[in-house]
C-alpha cells in the first residue's frame, strides 16, 4: 500500500471540523493527548509499517518547513 496525500474525504471541510471540534475545551495536554490516540488508533488502522514511516517522515518534512519558514519571516 503507498501513502495516499491526496484527499480521501468526500467532504475534506468537515472532516477538518470533526478534528477541529475534537479540540475543543481541551487544555494543550488534553489536546496533545488526544493526538497521541488519534494517531496511534489511525497507525494502527492503516497497520502497514511501511506507509507509516513514509508518513512519518512527510509529517517531519513538512514541519521542517513550515518552522524554515517561520525563521525567514522572522528575519524580514
Amino acid at each position: 500500500m503507498a501513502l495516499s496525500t491526496s484527499s480521501n474525504f468526500a467532504k475534506p471541510d468537515d472532516a477538518f471540523r470533526a478534528i477541529v471540534e475534537a479540540h475543543r475545551g481541551l487544555n494543550d495536554e488534553q489536546s496533545a493527548d488526544l493526538d497521541a490516540a488519534l494517531v496511534l488508533i489511525l497507525a494502527n488502522h492503516i497497520g502497514d509499517l511501511d506507509v507509516l514511516k513514509e508518513a512519518i517522515a512527510l509529517a517531519a518534512q513538512r514541519m521542517l518547513g513550515a518552522s524554515q519558514q517561520q525563521a525567514q519571516q522572522q528575519q524580514q
